[in-house]
């Protein structure tokens, strides 16, 4: 008999999207702001390509590793506040008894239907009812870092692609255009996930977004004739 494969929760999936679009985001600006800097010091080919591709490497996995840091450390905090919450049921179970009631209660439980209600479940599963009603976290699903690095390192090497791919394959006069153009759709795409993940006005992601990118553009090409 197989076993179900346990799905991955909400909270993981949009962990993961949201590695995803900054990875993407951050890719594309950093390896634009190379390609920029170097094309107005140099005009060969080569060393732009190599350039920009070795930007896009190290800021994939950069991306990735910071990814992995931050989403471990948030794991460590649940996993702290379990510990917590394991140490309260043992010290003072009534309290947490409590605790579950009034959270059915506020919900509009009656008083007598609240504390049937918390009694059966902290006889149940009294550690995963209280950190769910205290912390509003799963017990039986932390986030997952490998996920979100994962995520941010594929999203950001494919956001980088944009860029340097506009710059190394477009015809020689049409290079900056081309790649300026190719920045602006990608970042103005990254603009509109953001705003649909956090339920923001897309319009004002993107606007915001495109005006970053143009930006950078400019700063980075005037830094490298100034070298």
């Amino acid at each position: 008999m197989k076993m179900k494969k346990k799905e991955m929760s909400l909270d993981n999936k949009l962990n993961m999207l949201r590695a995803g679009v900054l990875g993407a985001n951050d890719g594309i600006l950093t390896v634009v702001g190379v390609l920029f800097s170097v094309v107005a010091a140099t005009t060969n080919p080569f060393i732009i390509f190599i350039a920009g591709l070795s930007d896009l490497l190290s800021c994939a996995f950069s991306m990735s590793a910071g990814e992995y840091a931050s989403v471990s450390s948030q794991r460590d905090t649940e996993k702290a506040v379990v510990g917590e919450e394991q140490l309260r049921l043992k010290t003072n179970a009534e309290d947490e008894l409590e605790l579950v009631a009034n959270f059915y209660m506020e919900k509009g439980v009656s008083k007598d239907t609240a504390h049937e209600i918390a009694t059966a479940l902290m006889q149940k599963k009294p550690l995963k009812t209280a950190v769910n009603v205290r912390y509003d976290m799963d017990l039986d699903d932390y986030l997952t870092p490998w996920g979100a690095a994962v995520s941010s390192l594929i999203s950001a090497a494919l956001g980088g692609i944009f860029p340097l791919a506009a710059m190394t394959l477009a015809p020689t006069s049409f290079k900056m255009e081309a790649t300026i153009l190719a920045t602006v759709f990608s970042v103005a795409l990254t603009g509109f996930l953001s705003a649909k993940l956090g339920n923001g006005l897309a319009k004002k992601a993107v606007i915001r977004n495109v005006i970053v990118g143009i930006v950078t553009m400019f700063i980075h090409y005037y830094i490298g004739k100034l070298i």
